[in-house]
């Protein structure tokens, strides 16, 4: 292991892999899985913008879900996979503090607005008449603002932090990316207090969303068993069980390490559980909303045809 003393100024990513066949093997299952996020999301978003009859508030929050993991696996992934291919695990101290940044901001962003499609569902199934009020596109607008808005505060405040602290031991980060809590260990002084705050923002972000979220379906689940349509309850249910998929996948990993203490974390564990919140949710997004959803599916059709009419 590459040793940094306290007068560096870089920290070292010890990656995700070990440097072996089966680390090798696992990569290579990452790089089309990283690829499928990218293409995946990024046709969500074009298609949204492109399709007019995607414009509503479910979908422009749905693009906005996509715009965050197509940035989100952007932000860890290449740089695990340059320090695997390459060697080059050093990253600057500044550079850690970017990617702090971004991840922390797209992690509490995500958690808020999986709140807002959660209550956009809500209000569209138990308040069809109220819909057009209660998610107007000035409350649409608001709620991705201030999703934005709160995870960036949330996470200048935490980057700040972690950028500050003195550093006296090895600049090694037993992670793939600069995950805050990884950093801590590091750290000379006792960072007991900031733990605390770490808690409060994963309560904030994490764990209060996922309990309103619940809450919510369980609201929407017992409206859709007492619709008179059966297409409207196939259609209802669907909804809920993708939703609450990806629910699933992003906050129960994320609540797992943030809120345990640090006596009871391990670094190994903690690099595979991450893989859940910064790998497979991203890839999962757009496959869940778009197989699974008629609607998507005709606006590519439309999309397409419209592309293949001005080719010819």
């Amino acid at each position: 292991m590459e040793n940094y003393n306290q007068t560096s100024t870089n920290f070292i990513l010890l990656g995700l892999f070990p440097t072996s066949s089966l680390g090798f093997f696992l990569f290579a299952l990452t790089v089309p899985t990283f690829l499928m996020a990218l293409t995946g999301n990024l046709s969500m978003v074009l298609l949204i913008l492109l399709d007019a009859q995607l414009h509503t508030p479910m979908y422009f929050l749905l693009s906005q879900l996509s715009l965050m993991d197509l940035i989100y696996i952007c932000t860890t992934v290449p740089k695990m996979a340059s320090g695997f291919l390459f060697g080059n695990k050093s990253i600057s101290f500044i550079g850690c503090g970017v990617q702090c940044f971004f991840f922390a901001t797209l992690a509490g962003s995500e958690g808020l607005l999986l709140m807002s499609m959660s209550y956009d569902r809500y209000m569209a199934i138990c308040f069809p008449l109220h819909y057009p009020i209660y998610m107007s596109r000035r409350v649409c607008v608001l709620m991705i603002l201030g999703s934005w808005v709160l995870g960036a505060v949330n996470s200048c405040a935490h980057t700040v932090y972690v950028l500050q602290i003195p550093y006296c031991r090895s600049r090694a980060i037993d992670h793939f990316f600069c995950d805050i809590p990884a950093m801590l260990t590091l750290a000379c002084g006792d960072t007991w207090l900031y733990e605390y705050i770490v808690f409060f923002s994963t309560f904030i972000f994490v764990l209060f969303p996922f309990i309103v979220i619940l809450g919510s379906y369980g609201k929407v689940l017992l409206a859709v068993y007492h619709m008179r349509s059966r297409e409207g309850r196939k259609k209802g249910y669907s909804t809920c069980s993708a939703h609450l998929t990806v629910v699933t996948f992003y906050y129960v990993p994320f609540a797992y390490t943030y809120l345990r203490p640090k006596s009871l974390r391990s670094p190994a564990e903690d690099k595979l559980v991450a893989v859940f919140y910064t790998i497979l949710t991203p890839v999962l997004n757009p496959v869940i909303y778009s197989l699974r959803n008629k609607e998507v599916l005709g606006a590519l059709r439309r999309v397409a045809g419209k592309f293949c009419c001005k080719a010819m």
